[in-house]
């Protein structure tokens, strides 16, 4: 059970679902007791096993991800995650839950990162994962995914060129902050001017309601025209909701909630002092981990 958290680090990032991730764990780990003690013992690395069957597991559910994904309504995001210290309560400071359900937050698990892998084969994504993130050997990644080790270090190579093309030169951390904090204000203060200056002219905002919440189903282009579609949510915005500063995914992000339940989270991409990129996910199936109470 050592290896549980090891375990959903890296099938959430094979996933980006934690709930897909957590049954991905639990049908390994129940393959795993499902063996006799003689079957276990020759097993030379517990370790090695779990992480090859659940890695098999989660190719095979990627593999039947995009089928249902074609009937998602709407655009379909990975699901968020809060700061560790946030996950029981939506609160810094609040219960956490246990270690071992962890999910390590570092640039491999932020949403910009985990929207490119959604655009890569299964087999490109597990053997980029594998390799260039859990630092596994070509030769174990072919024994994985079933080709050559040649094969996969292909795979890992166009997924390597996929990143790379999509990732703007980094902004620092407190400069991301602040970018969003302005966007908070000018946002409550119903302020267009300030938040198209925010805004790169090229910007794009997806939302994620998954049926289950009311949202915009297409993506918004362009910088001047997220400004007024977000206007116009704060138009709308209930009294008893309030927006507040958080941390998504290990980036600076926000969270709308309502009578102090989680709503909708917000992640950015910046670039260049800008907003790039604006995910909004508002399907609740995909914000559990950030509901009070």
């Amino acid at each position: 059970m050592s290896e549980r958290r090891q375990l959903i680090n890296l099938a959430y990032r094979l996933l980006g679902s934690l709930a897909e991730a957590e049954d991905a764990v639990q049908e390994t780990y129940a393959r795993w007791y499902a063996m006799s003690p003689q079957q276990q013992n020759v097993i030379e690395s517990p370790g090695a096993w779990l992480t090859t069957v659940a890695s098999r597991i989660c190719l095979n559910v990627l593999s039947s991800a995009r089928a249902r994904r074609e009937t998602y309504v709407g655009e379909w995001i990975p699901e968020p995650l809060p700061e560790h210290t946030e996950w029981s309560t939506g609160r810094p400071g609040g219960p956490t839950v246990d270690p071992a359900d962890r999910v390590t937050l570092d640039e491999s698990v932020n949403l910009a990162f985990l929207v490119v892998l959604e655009s890569m084969t299964p087999a490109e994504r597990v053997a980029f994962i594998l390799h260039d993130v859990f630092c596994h050997s070509f030769a174990e990644v072919a024994e994985i995914v079933g080709r050559t080790p040649a094969a996969c270090r292909q795979l890992a190579s166009s997924a390597r060129r996929r990143i790379r093309a999509s990732q703007p030169s980094p902004t620092p951390a407190a400069q991301r902050a602040g970018i969003v904090r302005d966007f908070k204000q000018a946002w409550e203060a119903k302020d267009i001017d300030a938040l198209i200056g925010l805004l790169d002219p090229g910007a794009t905002a997806i939302a994620d309601g998954g049926g289950l919440a009311t949202t915009f189903l297409q993506p918004i282009e362009g910088g001047e025209q997220i400004a007024h579609a977000w206007l116009e949510i704060a138009h709308r915005r209930p009294g008893n909701m309030t927006v507040l500063e958080r941390t998504v995914n290990g980036q600076p992000g926000l969270v709308a909630q309502q009578d102090g339940v989680t709503v909708t989270v917000f992640a950015f991409d910046i670039a260049r002092d800008r907003i790039t990129h604006i995910w909004a996910v508002r399907n609740p199936e995909k914000l559990r981990r950030w509901t009070q109470g």
